[in-house]
């Protein structure tokens, strides 16, 4: 699947898979954890490939791992 077909997600849907608050799933994208896209209106979607990398425990970055 390239970018272009990739399933942008809302912070709740994230939050769902996660089973935090969709404020924590923010704040993780602040916190440059999860990288964000902003719509025109300024809303936040998250790469649905990106999120699965994180739900299986592997480093997105291929860097430090989460802890």
């Amino acid at each position: 699947m390239s970018v272009a077909d990739d399933r942008l997600l809302t912070p709740g849907e994230v939050a769902l898979l996660f089973r935090v608050d969709p404020k924590t799933v923010t704040r993780w994208a602040a916190a440059g954890k999860l990288t964000s896209i902003r719509t025109p209106g300024g809303h936040r979607r998250f790469r649905e490939s990106e999120v699965d990398v994180l739900l299986r425990g592997d480093s997105p970055q291929g860097g430090e791992s989460r802890g």
